[in-house]
């Protein structure tokens, strides 16, 4: 028993030595750790200060100068939702509201049956389908001064390309960019022709996903080419078309760039679209508080838009976010 007593002694007694090198090494952990993430916020902190810049803050003082009067120069009046309430009566805004939905009916469709059906063409094996993937896709990253000069020539009433093919036929000349009728379908065009291969791009990687497996069962079943595409192909491109059409409506709701570059609001603001009216007011009419409240009411409907999509897509068990 003494020497089991003595035993159980010496063992305590050396428990304390055994745990020291632990205690001794959380510190230093401790310190290492307090290192890294120094370390890591030093890799951050750029990008994060770039995007506090250049998104938050703004959209910050955006809304806090929506609900204020200011040119830009003078002290800034205090009006509360002032702006906001004036937007429900400006004819103005409400033509440009008018004439952005007539550009998201006729181009949002247009740009997402078109991209499916030109990934449906290049979704094949065929002799140079590299270069014709490519030259789809060249009009998306042409910008938009190039696109707007080109339209410009094409759709010229005088002396553009268009005109001179009806004349050829003798048909009757169009006035294009200068019939308030017409303008805003040859934006649509022009828009079609540069964002159509953003939807094809898209359209082609989903394709090249759906397993082969599929197409092969569906055509041993005895399905045609139809068939397949309407009960196999379509129902596996649905969370994609709907990321597509979200991106595409927001996409045409912003609308300005080749608005500015081709028509300027114009022929007697047939194409002054929201985003177009929001630049004119600010930067023309030096209302900045009318137009952040402009910016934050479209903020707005498009946070509406894409939420109630994401929604019923999820509800219909097609999610695509």
């Amino acid at each position: 028993m003494a020497s089991t007593t003595a035993g159980v002694r010496r063992r305590s007694a050396l428990l304390p030595q055994a745990h020291a090198p632990r205690a001794a090494t959380r510190p230093g952990s401790r310190k290492e750790r307090r290192r890294a993430g120094i370390q890591g916020w030093g890799f951050v902190a750029p990008a994060l200060l770039i995007v506090l810049g250049l998104s938050i803050f703004p959209a910050v003082w955006a809304f806090w100068l929506s609900l204020q009067s200011w040119d830009g120069f003078s002290t800034p009046t205090w009006v509360g939702l002032g702006n906001y309430q004036a937007m429900v009566t400006d004819a103005a805004l409400r033509d440009a509201v008018g004439h952005t939905i007539l550009y998201t009916v006729l181009f949002v469709p247009a740009s997402v049956l078109l991209g499916m059906a030109l990934a449906l063409l290049l979704n094949r094996t065929l002799p140079l389908i590299g270069v014709y993937r490519t030259a789809i896709f060249v009009p998306f990253v042409a910008s938009a001064a190039a696109t707007g000069i080109l339209t410009t020539y094409l759709f010229n009433p005088q002396f553009g390309l268009a005109n001179t093919v009806l004349r050829a036929l003798h048909l009757p000349q169009q006035g294009w960019l200068e019939d308030p009728s017409q303008a805003m379908v040859v934006i649509t065009l022009m828009s079609l022709w540069g964002q159509a291969a953003f939807t094809t791009v898209i359209y082609l990687a989903a394709l090249q996903d759906i397993p082969v497996e599929l197409l092969e069962a569906a055509r041993i079943d005895g399905a045609n080419r139809w068939q397949s595409f309407w009960h196999v192909t379509f129902p596996q491109l649905a969370p994609v078309t709907v990321f597509v059409t979200v991106w595409q409506v927001i996409g045409a709701i912003q609308l300005f760039d080749l608005v500015y570059t081709t028509t300027r609001g114009g022929p007697l603001d047939a194409t002054q679209t929201i985003v177009y009216y929001l630049w004119q007011t600010a930067f023309k009419s030096l209302e900045f508080g009318y137009a952040s409240a402009v910016a934050y009411g479209l903020f707005a409907v498009t946070l509406v838009i894409t939420g109630g999509v994401v929604l019923y897509s999820r509800r219909a068990k097609v999610e695509a976010f």
